[in-house]
C-alpha cells in the first residue's frame, strides 16, 4: 500500500496547490491512499463545510483537525458523517471520532488524529490515549496504523515516536507548520517531527508577514491573514506499507515556481 500524508493545508493558497497538483500527484506516485491535515483550510482558521468537500475533490480521502478543529461550527454535526477527524483525546461525549477504519485495497488502514498538551487546549493524555487507541486496533488485527501527532513541541513528538515505534506504521506531526529533515523509519515506523504547511511559504508559518511583525515588534494584537498573493508550497510524505510496517518513505515538496525536491528518509 502506498499512502501519502499532506501537512497543514493553511488557506485558500493550500487548497489551491491541492486543486493544481493532488490528482496528478496520486497518478504519479500511484497512491492508494491520501490523508491531509485540514484544520486550517478556511481562511487560516478551522475547516468549513465548502471546503472539506473541496478539498474531497481534489484527491484527499480523510482530513484530520487539530486545536483548530472546532473553529468553523458548521462542521461540527460533519465530524460524525463524513471522513473528518479531531483529536481523538477530548473528552467523552464531543462530537466525532478520532479514529477511522477504512478498508483500502483488501486490507484495512487505521488513522489516529491526536493532540499535544503544551500550548493547546484542555485535552486528555495524548501518550495513553494514543497507546490504548494502538492496542485496541492491534487487537482487532489492524495491521497498518497512521497517527497525525498535532503537537507544538518536538519533545512531545519524539516521545510518541519513542513510545509507540514498531507498533503503528508512521508517526507524522503536524500544527507548526514549519517542515523538518527528520524524516526516519524506524523498526518499521516512519517518522518526522513535522511534516511542514502546504500553502504561502514567502509568509509566517502561512500567514502575511505584517500582523505577525506587528506583534513582535509592539506587544499589540494584530489579525492574522492569508496573503493576497504569494509563493505556494504543497508539503507530503509519501510510504510504502507492507503488513502495517513503513519499508521506504520520502518528502515530497511541490512549489509553485520551481522544480519538486524529494528527501528520502533515513532507515535507522
Amino acid at each position: 500500500m502506498r499512502v501519502g500524508f499532506i501537512g497543514d493545508i493553511v488557506g485558500k493558497p493550500g487548497r489551491s496547490m491541492l486543486e493544481a497538483h493532488l490528482r496528478k500527484l496520486r497518478k504519479e506516485y500511484e497512491l492508494d491512499f491520501v490523508i491531509a491535515n485540514g484544520e486550517n483550510a478556511s481562511h487560516g482558521f478551522g475547516l468549513g463545510s465548502l471546503h472539506a468537500k473541496e478539498l474531497f475533490s481534489y484527491g484527499a480521502d480523510i482530513l484530520t483537525g487539530g486545536n483548530h478543529s472546532w473553529d468553523k461550527k458548521e462542521i461540527i454535526p460533519l465530524l460524525d458523517v463524513m471522513p473528518i477527524l479531531r483529536p481523538l483525546n477530548y473528552p467523552e461525549g464531543v462530537p466525532g471520532r478520532g479514529v477511522s477504519v477504512l478498508q483500502v485495497k483488501d486490507e484495512k488502514i487505521a488513522i489516529i488524529n491526536v493532540m499535544g498538551h503544551y500550548g493547546m487546549p484542555m485535552v486528555e493524555n495524548p501518550f495513553l490515549r494514543a497507546q490504548k487507541a494502538v492496542d485496541e486496533l492491534r487487537a482487532e488485527g489492524v495491521q497498518t496504523i497512521i497517527i497525525d501527532f498535532h503537537a507544538e513541541v518536538t519533545s512531545e513528538k519524539r516521545a510518541m515516536h519513542m513510545l509507540l515505534k514498531g507498533k503503528v506504521s508512521a508517526i507524522l506531526g503536524t500544527h507548526t507548520h514549519v517542515g523538518t529533515d527528520d524524516l526516519q523509519i524506524v523498526e518499521g515506523t516512519c517518522y518526522v517531527t513535522d511534516v511542514g504547511l502546504s500553502g504561502a511559504r514567502d509568509g509566517v508559518i502561512g500567514m502575511d508577514k505584517d500582523a505577525p511583525l506587528k506583534r513582535f515588534l509592539t506587544g499589540l494584537p494584530a489579525s492574522l491573514e492569508i496573503p493576497k498573493k504569494c509563493k505556494k508550497i504543497l508539503q507530503m510524505v509519501i510510504m510504502d506499507i507492507q503488513d502495517g510496517k513503513c519499508v521506504d518513505a520520502f518528502k515530497l515538496r511541490v512549489f509553485d515556481d520551481q522544480e519538486r525536491i524529494l528527501a528520502k528518509a533515513v532507515l535507522e
